[in-house]
């Protein structure tokens, strides 16, 4: 039971942080925030999701393996988020910064 309750608390909030993620990318105003919304939330969404399936697997092989995705996507995302910044940076894509706001 206590187990069931960690599973599905797990699956929800990872679920929740997913959609923040995506109205992040909605809604802030420049290419890095919107890379730094979703590196987060989309980091963190998925390891929750996948904590939560590996509760329900209990010890098992699906559990390994969920291990083992766990373990891709906890060193590939925000490698993957830091490449596209840097990408990003080197061909000329400025910051759009607060002071932008006030002298125009």
């Amino acid at each position: 039971m206590i187990i069931d309750i960690l599973s599905w608390a797990c699956l929800t909030v990872g679920g929740i942080l997913g959609i923040i993620g995506a109205i992040g990318i909605h809604r802030f105003p420049d290419f890095y925030s919107r890379l730094h919304a979703v590196g987060i939330a989309d980091t963190l969404s998925a390891i929750l999701i996948l904590l939560g399936l590996g509760f329900q697997a209990g010890l098992s092989l699906a559990a390994f393996k969920l291990f083992l995705i766990f373990v891709f996507l906890f060193f590939t995302s925000p490698t993957a988020s830091h490449a596209l910044a840097n990408a990003a940076l080197h061909s000329g894509l400025e910051p759009e910064l607060a002071d932008d706001e006030n002298k125009k």
